[in-house]
């Protein structure tokens, strides 16, 4: 497990207005949380040095991109040996279709969250990642009927 990165008050307020929207500028920033903006300049790239910050991303909604079947795949793996586990995070990794990829502890192995423009496409989806590899016992499927919170903002703890 990775130690947690030692931030000030002001590295927290950064990226609680950095979670929200990471367009703002850094002069805006800075005037927010009473820094330069040459300051919070280095704060964010210290941050994205120490992997506190992992990307700058968009949200993108998949319905309006044609991919508007989000499905929850619960994934159990016959053999937990280190080479065959890291086959497959391999393949998730290397599927556009996965969103999210996590290793879990209880009855799966792994769950994904997987986005498809239809279940033909995923039907396919479950032969190449599934169906074809020996080290998969048995999969489950839930098919989301509404999207009702995404979103990957981390809640910041202050002491």
């Amino acid at each position: 497990m990775r130690k947690p990165v030692d931030l000030d008050e002001f590295d927290l307020a950064i990226l609680e207005i950095l979670q929200k929207d990471n367009a703002v500028p850094q002069r805006k920033i800075g005037e927010l949380v009473n820094l330069s903006a040459p300051a919070v300049q280095r704060r964010i790239k210290r941050m994205q040095a120490s992997g506190v910050i992992q990307a700058d991303i968009v949200v993108v909604d998949p319905a309006a991109v044609g991919l508007p079947i989000t499905i929850i795949v619960e994934v159990h793996i016959a053999n937990e040996r280190y080479d065959l586990v890291n086959a497959i995070k391999r393949s998730f990794l290397e599927a556009p279709e996965v969103q999210q990829c996590y290793q879990v502890t209880g009855e799966a192995d792994f769950v994904l969250v997987v986005v498809v423009a239809s279940m033909s496409d995923y039907e396919a989806l479950t032969r190449r990642l599934f169906y074809d590899n020996p080290n998969v016992t048995k999969f489950k499927s839930l098919v989301t009927m509404d999207r009702v919170k995404i979103g990957l903002s981390v809640p910041l703890v202050r002491d």
